[in-house]
């Protein structure tokens, strides 16, 4: 088993990045990947950077040129439930693009023409090892499963909120998820989205993203690395 982690921002990866051991940097089409182990797992940390083509670029080189076997997608997220609260932590069931639309043409809405699928489900492997790691984490999370919608839009209105939560039913949104989970697909890759909620994805994102968006960071880190030593443990 080799792990690879992706997360969005340097805020993001950080903590990662500091508790691998052993540990080389590599970079490629402007990214530093990060090789080691954390909590003894053989690791790739890398970030992205922002948006669905540059996590679908390091997705490819995570498989073609360092052999990862599984891929976490780690950050934060704005929250589409109000049951979900800010730095509360959901797992995705699966992802999709909420910036696709081919209805035109007969396509279900998010779906990418000519795949045969419309959203591209978790691992059901690495998602019980998430939630075997959060319930030994110190730390109690509020952890919710569910569907994560991404697309190259930072989400802060009521009314786009509202349209993407009816439309595809998903928990969170954000920029890079589905974009990963696709290229993971497309790679038969297992995969798994960990995002923990830094805002609302509203007009109350003007105070709460700067806020929370370092604690959210953190914490979904946090839970990665639980899941890193469970893995670990495996070996």
């Amino acid at each position: 088993m080799k792990l690879g982690i992706i997360c969005a921002m340097d805020v993001e990866a950080a903590l990662l990045k500091e508790c691998m051991r052993n540990a080389t940097t590599t970079t490629y089409a402007h990214m530093d990947y990060v090789e080691g182990t954390l909590e003894d797992c053989p690791a790739v940390v890398v970030r992205c950077g922002i948006g669905k083509i540059n996590a679908a670029v390091c997705v490819q080189n995570l498989v073609n040129r360092f052999g990862v076997t599984h891929v976490i997608n780690s950050g934060a997220a704005g929250s589409l439930d109000n049951r979900i609260d800010i730095l509360d932590i959901v797992v995705s069931t699966d992802a999709i693009h909420h910036d696709v639309d081919a209805t035109i043409f007969g396509y279900a809405a998010g779906e990418v023409p000519g795949l045969g699928v419309a959203s591209f489900f978790a691992d059901e492997d690495l998602r019980a090892v998430v939630r075997a790691a959060i319930t030994q984490a110190h730390e109690k999370y509020a952890v919710f499963e569910g569907r994560v919608a991404s697309g190259d839009q930072f989400i802060a209105d009521d009314a786009t909120k509202t349209r993407i939560k009816d439309t595809f039913d998903a928990l969170c949104c954000e920029m890079e998820g589905a974009s990963i989970a696709q290229a993971c697909w497309l790679n038969d890759v297992p995969f798994v989205i960990i995002r923990a909620i830094s805002d609302k994805a509203d007009d109350s994102k003007q105070i709460e993203y700067p806020v929370f968006e370092k604690i959210a960071a953190h914490q979904s880190a946090k839970v990665v690395m639980l899941v890193a030593a469970q893995l670990a443990a495996r070996l």
